[in-house]
């Protein structure tokens, strides 16, 4: 089922749209990777195009949805997210995601696609392993917060103001463990591949993701795929962001059909 009808994105607390657009030609929807909010993609429309709509997704437990409880499987996050997304999917869209976030993204293209609503003009992945590739490190949500703390400082994803703020820590600390439990009990089944341009992207000095892991990626999808390298490590979408947002920009407008280049390719 197509939807054909379109309201505002911006009156669904599961989406914050930083410049709504009257009629776009695209939405953009952005997922934000473990532990992360809706504000990690809040100045993302200034850099890419006008008739874009940048929609930040923010899912329960953070930001303006702090007192609601946060997803610890996939398949509930999927299930709530399928019947949020699907009234704003009556124009042109397209996702990203980085790390967690193209997980979700990925899993949640394949569940509409599965349920005959209209597909992504592309899926933007970032930071993230294929998905058919087996888990490189031990899961950390079970284990005691002392060695949980100790291991999120390590993967380097949190400000150390925040890590060195017990009571800050206090309020953060349980959503990135529900986070690390829906990526860390999710078990990839193999389907037929989405029919969907991808583009994956990674940091050259990422430890977590290899460029073999982003170019495991090609197998989920019949349509053109594309793979970006930037400086920067595993978070580099937050330290090159110009740059990422120009690769974004040029995907966008050639699945637009305004460019040739980028996702135009098998």
């Amino acid at each position: 089922m197509v939807m054909t009808s379109s309201p505002k994105v911006a009156q669904n607390p599961w989406f914050q749209v930083p410049r709504p657009v009257d009629a776009p030609r695209l939405r953009l929807f952005c997922f934000s990777y473990a532990g992360g909010n809706a504000s990690t993609y809040r100045d993302w429309h200034r850099l890419l195009p006008a008739d874009v709509e940048v929609c930040s997704v923010q899912l329960p437990g953070r930001g303006s949805r702090f007192k609601e409880r946060a997803h610890t499987t996939l398949n509930s996050l999927l299930d709530a997210l399928q019947t949020a997304i699907q009234p704003y999917v009556g124009v042109p869209y397209a996702f990203f995601g980085h790390s967690m976030g193209a997980q979700v993204a990925f899993e949640l293209a394949r569940r509409l696609r599965d349920s005959g609503v209209r597909q992504p003009a592309c899926l933007i992945v970032s930071g993230r392993r294929g998905p058919q590739r087996p888990p490189r490190n031990k899961p950390i949500h079970t284990l005691p917060e002392p060695q949980f703390r100790d291991e999120i400082r390590r993967l380097n994803g949190t400000p150390e103001e925040a890590l060195n703020n017990p009571e800050l820590m206090d309020l953060v600390s349980p959503i990135l463990r529900a986070d690390c439990q829906v990526v860390e009990t999710w078990e990839y089944r193999p389907s037929e591949p989405i029919d969907v341009p991808v583009l994956a992207l990674g940091g050259v000095k990422d430890k977590q993701v290899s460029l073999d892991d982003l170019e495991d990626w090609r197998s989920v999808t019949k349509g053109p795929f594309s793979l970006e390298l930037f400086s920067g490590d595993h978070f580099f979408i937050n330290q090159v962001t110009d740059s990422l947002l120009n690769t974004v920009s040029q995907a966008l407008n050639c699945v637009l059909g305004r460019a040739e280049g980028l996702l135009s390719r098998r």
